[in-house]
């Protein structure tokens, strides 16, 4: 049986494994695997053997650099493929063919660990025989159908079919918050006893970064802006934001944006929006910023807006908290769980609103100076060495029930 004592986990020698098929182009889930790894180091090597089975070359520097033992995937892109695949079988029929036909699932296996977890909501999760640790970071496409990146019908189903699986046939489910844990009961009548929240945490880059001279160079960013790191979905709200900016600017011309996110999806249509209303000089598109330059932005910036429609919670609030960059959100799902006293919050759909919170705090230092000292104060209660200890805490619970 599982006892905890001092911070770590007693257990019989067990063996975990970490499932990394994830890769840099995922945003947050990366950044969430991220510190997963990091929390995994933490673990005492004479209690639990931890294996991090890799598929994404990304990960090598930043593994050859942990104390873990990584394993490079061979199978890993058609292994993931054919995970896809099988995802409408029935879970009991999934794992029965993914034995025979899948050579990465064959490939797990020979590692012989007691538990996997996979933190990028894997197909993989319930295609292995080993019990295993899933990850659902929204259900977004229940609670918001109408964007299609999450409730065409097509898409509805496959991403049902994906979390019905997640939520029903794994040893326990890790999500972002206690709203997150709403989401899968109501959604799937999953057992509360086997959900576990794990709230995201910033990552340790943001504050060990450095910013070199080379930076304003690079971005010839404005004086005072408000900044938006976003891939241009929809339900990411940039045309809203644009809009909102116009709108602010009848009484603060001097008011800038700056986006940063890949020119894909709605980039041309909001770029075009920007044009017809003005805004050319005003919204500065700066494409993708390495993970070394985002703290950057955060410091110069007036303050981050996040105009969102999807959740439960989300990782930029608390970059920008833990950068002392004040946080202007959306007031949806687990954003006030996620942010508290430390944000502005408003209706994504108003344009209104969202222009208001930004001309108040456009121009009053005051309210600028309390939310990044509430921010400050708040990223201080969730920490690395917090995040680290929840995990041990829940392997030790989940490895205890599955023995």
């Amino acid at each position: 049986m599982a006892t905890h004592l001092d911070g770590r986990i007693a257990l019989r020698r067990k063996r975990i494994g970490f499932y990394l098929g994830v890769g840099r182009h995922a945003g947050g889930m990366f950044q969430y695997a991220q510190s997963l790894v990091q929390a995994l180091s933490s673990i005492d090597g004479r209690d639990v053997e931890v294996i991090v089975a890799y598929g994404d070359e990304a990960w090598r520097s930043e593994l050859d650099a942990s104390p873990l033992k990584a394993v490079p995937l061979q199978h890993w892109k058609r292994g993931e493929t054919l995970a896809k695949l099988f995802m409408a079988l029935p879970g009991s029929v999934a794992r029965v063919v993914a034995r025979w036909v899948n050579p990465l699932v064959r490939e797990l296996a020979t590692l012989q660990c007691d538990l996997w977890i996979f933190p990028a909501q894997d197909a993989l999760t319930w295609q292995m025989r080993e019990p295993a640790i899933a990850t659902i970071h929204d259900l977004m496409h229940r609670y918001e159908r109408s964007f299609p990146e999450a409730g065409s019908w097509l898409r509805f189903q496959l991403r049902e079919s994906r979390f019905r699986h997640l939520a029903n046939q794994s040893a326990a489910v890790l999500v972002d918050s206690e709203t997150g844990r709403r989401h899968v009961m109501e959604s799937y009548g999953t057992p509360d006893d086997h959900i576990y929240p794990l709230p995201y945490i910033a990552p340790n880059y943001l504050t060990d970064s450095v910013e070199t001279s080379a930076f304003a160079e690079r971005y010839r960013l404005p004086e005072k802006f408000y900044f938006y790191p976003a891939q241009f979905w929809p339900h990411k709200n940039h045309l809203r934001l644009v809009q909102a900016l116009a709108a602010a600017r009848t009484t603060h011309p001097d008011m800038e944006l700056v986006l940063a996110g890949s020119t894909k999806l709605e980039y041309a249509a909001v770029k075009a929006t920007a044009n017809e209303l003005g805004l050319s000089q005003a919204v500065h598109f700066v494409g993708y910023v390495p993970d070394s330059d985002l703290a950057g932005f955060y410091r110069h910036a007036r303050g981050l807006v996040m105009p969102t429609f999807f959740g439960p919670t989300n990782i930029p609030p608390l970059e920008a908290m833990v950068c002392g960059c004040p946080v202007l959100i959306s007031d949806k799902y687990g954003m006030r769980e996620q942010c508290g006293d430390a944000a502005l919050y408003f209706s994504p759909q108003s344009v209104e609103e969202i222009h208001g919170a930004m001309s108040r705090l456009w121009e009053d230092e005051d309210l600028r100076s309390s939310l990044i000292k509430k921010g400050l104060e708040r990223a201080s209660l969730w920490k690395q060495e917090d995040f680290d200890h929840r995990l041990r805490e829940i392997l030790g619970r989940v490895l205890d029930r599955v023995a």
